[in-house]
């Protein structure tokens, strides 16, 4: 459960829940993230939830640290009835032109370039969290052996829609962005929109996805 409650500024309430990066302590994360959402607490002003962390800003105006901490440590959660998210396919055109640090992970992981790929496609992937950049998912965990460090390097711009790994976790830029994961594909799916006001995260923490290969001429005529 949380491990403790702590004060982050004079408008912000920090929910440590221990220094474990693991789908089972996200799980509790996203959890009390989404109850106290669906509460919508007066003087709340946002929810942030990380791979084990929650952070809540609120107007001190209306509500305070104290009042808040209290709520927060009255609130029973049965851990065991997990809120799930919604599943959903992930199209990415892994083409030269996208798949820009292949090469590199060949050599890193020793493995050819088909066989990363049939390992990376095989399963679902869990969305630990959103940030970054907005609406930017954070999927876990990749296979031990899968796993690979950053780029030494980080690029200043890597495009829109690009996949990338680095250590257990995949993530999509939903915007070009600098950036140091290692890009194995591009997707032409629209993961943020920031004209949508009501709901612009395609992807959202909870949520399950799987990776689908197709051509280039599906990229170019997705819509």
């Amino acid at each position: 459960m949380i491990k403790n409650i702590l004060n982050l500024g004079d408008s912000a309430v920090y929910c440590d829940f221990g220094p474990d990066v693991n789908k089972e302590t996200n799980r509790k994360v996203i959890n009390y993230f989404k109850f106290l959402k669906e509460k919508n607490i007066d003087g709340v002003l946002n929810l942030t939830p990380s791979y084990n962390k929650l952070i809540i800003t609120f107007d001190l105006n209306i509500t305070n640290f104290q009042k808040l901490k209290d709520l927060i440590k009255s609130i029973k959660i049965d851990q065991s009835k997990n809120s799930e998210g919604k599943k959903l396919e992930v199209p990415i055109c892994c083409d030269e032109e996208f798949s820009l640090d292949i090469k590199r992970l060949e050599k890193k992981l020793n493995l050819d370039s088909q066989k990363i790929l049939q390992r990376i496609f095989e399963k679902e992937y869990f969305c630990y969290m959103t940030g970054f950049i907005a609406g930017m998912p954070f999927f876990g965990d990749l296979d031990i052996d899968m796993r690979c460090n950053r780029l030494e390097t980080p690029r200043l711009k890597v495009p829109k829609g690009s996949i990338g790994i680095t250590e257990q976790f995949a993530n999509i830029y939903t915007e070009e962005s600098p950036g140091g994961w290692n890009i194995i594909g591009k997707t032409p799916l629209e993961v943020f929109d920031r004209n949508n006001q009501e709901n612009p995260a395609l992807i959202n923490p909870g949520d399950v996805i799987q990776f689908k290969l197709i051509t280039k001429k599906d990229f170019d005529n997705y819509k």
